[in-house]
């Protein structure tokens, strides 16, 4: 070791890390300090607002064109999939919502929060009426931003739905 240089310490690292995703987030989140990184502070009430500009429509009831949240935490929900395969994509679509709901829940959150949800779909033309329908009993205004992508296959065998999430708390 170098004349001078010592080596950096968790605190140190917890606060890079969260100026640069401060930094990278915009002004829109607070300022993320080591104890709310580490969930030592109470948990305030995140902030959305629907974003609607004129010329950017969305696609259909029950989605926004944009979102503007503030928070102190970020909820990242990987793909969640139905527990039965073989049910009714209404069915699977509800059970998909619900695995989200779970995870949410772990991570301190409700669908409240959420500010992003993407859907992709085996079938997107079968399936995306359904999806619209069923989406508007888990989430609320001002509705997430979204997107629904049609694919050809999802990682496990016979999945044909695939929902992620990101909430700001």
């Amino acid at each position: 070791m170098s004349e001078g240089h010592q080596p950096r310490r968790a605190d140190d690292r917890r606060s890079f890390m969260g100026l640069a995703l401060l930094g990278a987030s915009g002004p829109s989140l607070a300022p993320l300090t080591p104890g709310a990184m580490a969930g030592e502070d109470e948990k305030p009430a995140g902030r959305l607002q629907g974003l609607y500009p004129e010329g950017a429509p969305a696609a259909a009831l029950g989605y926004s064109p944009g979102i503007r949240a503030e928070g102190r935490r970020v909820i990242f929900v990987s793909g969640q999939g139905p527990k039965d395969l073989k049910a009714d994509m209404e069915t699977q679509i509800r059970q998909t919502f619900d695995r989200i709901g779970l995870v949410l829940k772990a991570g301190g959150t409700t669908f409240r929060d959420v500010v992003m949800v993407r859907a992709y779909f085996v079938h997107l033309s079968r399936d995306l009426p359904v999806y619209r329908k069923v989406r508007k009993d888990y989430l609320s205004e001002p509705y997430p931003a979204a997107t629904a992508v049609g694919v050809t296959e999802l990682a496990i065998a016979g999945l044909e739905v695939e929902i992620e999430a990101v909430a700001i708390v």
